[in-house]
């Protein structure tokens, strides 16, 4: 978490990542919660989530802007397994 809020980037992106059980069986959701470039708003808001929710995984990462997120070494993601979904 230290590195997404400390990271030179302004914008800051916190994904959660989680299972959900439906009809169908479990699916995997990974999505976007929140953004900010205010780097304590980001701190606040992923310390609140977690809280309020704590079988959700969440992540912070700062993003550049105006760059093909693909292309970075590491680009926000958050891995969910198949084991995950048994």
């Amino acid at each position: 978490m230290k590195q997404g809020l400390n990271g030179k980037a302004t914008l800051k992106l916190i994904l959660c990542g989680n299972v959900e059980c439906t009809e169908a069986g479990k699916i995997g959701v990974v999505s976007v919660v929140y953004a900010t470039n205010d780097k304590n708003l980001a701190e606040q808001k992923i310390h609140e989530l977690i809280a309020a929710n704590p079988d959700n995984y969440y992540m912070v990462y700062s993003v550049p802007l105006d760059v093909d997120l693909t292309e970075l070494t590491h680009h926000p993601s958050i891995e969910i397994t198949k084991e995950d979904l048994q």
